[in-house]
């Protein structure tokens, strides 16, 4: 089993960061000289609040998702509402996203050491990167160099981005559309053995009728954790992605789909 879940994470990491070519030119330890500590302070702090906060390395990962396939790896994602610039992080797939506070903090301790030198579509990058690996993911080297973006893509954030009720057919030539396989897409998939699902998003499946392909003692379950058809938005009532493994990037997810256990229906 360890060989194939270091298949699977040595493939996802890969792929999020491919939707797009990068203008600038990227290479292993691009800031050797600039900041020679860059990685080792990123991976501290990611390493300090995955101790304090276990969640922000699964938000590290949909973060680098969301940042890359609209547009570039350009860190446009992290871009406030202010001065007529609309936030990416208010479109409609960006719903749950959080800890973006943290971002802040790893920036802040980056500037400590090297002012105005490491881009925030690195940290994105690496972030995910050493996310994974303490999600028991293999540690992987990245080429770094990334530019960040002054323009934010909110307008085409949601077209970009598939629904997690859309169609296979549609979520596979979408991927496709950018250079992403079948099996890169059920790779990119894979990202879901970690994290969580609001109760909005998977009601439909058990409300007002079930959906008969999953599992009658999982339904049991789904309703237990959203008992109402009509869940807040506002309040976090959620669902793991994965029971048995919740902090764990494993293939334990592609088993449950197979046991009649996917959460949402792109699963």
């Amino acid at each position: 089993m360890a060989t194939l879940n270091h298949t699977f994470i040595l493939l996802l990491l890969p792929l999020l960061l491919q939707f797009y070519s990068v203008k600038s030119e990227l290479q292993l330890n691009y800031y050797s000289k600039s900041c020679p500590r860059a990685e080792e302070i990123i991976k501290e702090q990611v390493t300090i609040l995955y101790r304090k906060h276990g969640n922000t390395a699964v938000s590290w990962i949909r973060n680098l998702f969301h940042d890359c396939v609209v547009k570039s790896c350009d860190a446009s994602l992290l871009l406030d509402t202010v001065n007529g610039v609309t936030s990416e992080k208010t479109a409609a797939r960006s719903f749950g996203m959080r800890n973006f506070k943290y971002i802040d903090t790893i920036k802040d301790a980056l500037e400590k050491e090297c002012p105005l030198t490491v881009s925030c579509a690195d940290i994105i990058a690496l972030t995910a990167r050493d996310g994974a690996a303490l999600l028991k993911g293999p540690e992987i080297k990245m080429k770094t160099g990334r530019k960040d973006s002054k323009v934010s893509y909110a307008a085409v954030v949601d077209k970009l981005i598939p629904n997690h009720n859309d169609s296979m057919s549609f979520v596979l030539s979408t991927f496709q559309s950018i250079g992403i396989d079948t099996e890169g897409t059920v790779a990119l998939l894979g990202a879901h053995s970690v994290g969580r699902v609001h109760c909005t998003n998977i009601v439909h499946r058990i409300y007002p009728t079930v959906d008969p392909s999953l599992d009658p003692q999982y339904v049991e379950y789904l309703k237990f954790r959203c008992p109402s058809p009509n869940p807040d938005p506002k309040v976090v009532d959620y669902v793991r992605n994965d029971l048995e493994t919740p902090m764990e990037l494993d293939n334990m997810y592609y088993k449950n789909l197979l046991n009649h256990k996917g959460l949402l229906l792109i699963d």
